[in-house]
């Protein structure tokens, strides 16, 4: 079985605070603290906003904590860039966003996508694709023809035990909550016409900050909750509430070929659950009292 712990929306900025005050070193540094027993991990995953300032600092302190936790385990750590992110800084910092143990890079850029930070390397017989969807300035996501095209390219060559796919807008519709409708992947019909029929397993997101399980063209398409916080999805369908309670996933993907598994993990914190902010998602105004 090939086993990544999966994170997310790190969020952390040059001096540390994410924009709405929250100790995101903490937030992660607790996490890390707190996974440290799970079993036979094979990698370490960062889907998206990495840096919440998009300065090429906050990839590197997020890079230094997850970096020496994945050294401690002598596995590697993969990161993609998320709407909060900036390509020349997350390249600064991370390089192709996948790095061996030692903080070696050691992946191979997704040919046909110059421009993009997308890339491929292998874990455990498992090739792993991180792709691009950030557009800067916008906080929807898109993959665009190039680096769908370069994709679908890569995918028609066979891998030892399939392909996860790691980006950090989900290409899902989730309608019943509101707010999520406008933020995910725009082309998300595309990406299904890639992988419809591939050797694709999972596809590995965040971005919302809440865990949440869904399938694009047959493929187990999967959330991860947020590190600095997470979406309480409880409020009333019109507002966006922002909770303290950092989350993780450990996901499974067994040799046979099986169906994936996920398992969400929470942070032990005492204030989990404490309101950090609370705005109307169709005017963005604050709705605090």
């Amino acid at each position: 079985m090939t086993r990544i712990l999966h994170l997310s929306d790190t969020h952390i900025s040059r001096t540390g605070p994410d924009m709405d005050g929250v100790d995101a070193v903490g937030a992660l540094e607790g996490l890390l603290r707190d996974v440290r027993h799970v079993p036979g991990l094979d990698a370490v995953v960062v889907s998206g906003d990495v840096a919440d300032d998009g300065s090429a600092a906050g990839c590197h302190t997020v890079r230094e904590r997850v970096g020496a936790f994945a050294a401690g385990r002598g596995i590697p750590h993969l990161y993609c860039t998320g709407n909060h992110d900036a390509r020349s800084a997350f390249r600064e910092a991370l390089g192709s966003g996948h790095l061996g143990p030692g903080g070696e890079n050691r992946g191979r850029p997704l040919a046909g996508t110059e421009g993009a930070c997308a890339a491929v390397s292998e874990i455990a017989g498992v090739r792993v694709i991180t792709l691009d969807s950030l557009v800067p300035g916008q906080t929807h996501g898109l993959l665009g023809d190039q680096q769908l095209a370069a994709l679908a390219d890569e995918l028609a060559t066979a891998s030892e035990r399939g392909t996860a796919l790691v980006l950090h807008h989900p290409p899902l519709g989730i309608e019943w909550i509101p707010s999520v409708r406008r933020v995910v992947l725009h082309d998300i019909d595309a990406l299904a016409s890639v992988v419809r029929g591939s050797e694709v397993r999972a596809i590995l997101t965040g971005h919302l900050h809440f865990a949440h399980l869904g399938h694009l063209a047959g493929v187990p398409t999967w959330v991860t909750p947020g590190v600095v916080t997470r979406i309480d999805t409880t409020a009333p369908a019109h507002l966006v509430r922002g909770v303290l309670g950092a989350g993780a996933t450990v996901v499974d993907l067994p040799d046979d070929g099986g169906a994936p598994g996920f398992h969400v993990l929470h942070a032990r914190d005492h204030r989990a659950g404490e309101q950090v902010y609370l705005y109307d998602a169709e005017t963005g105004a604050d709705a605090r009292e």
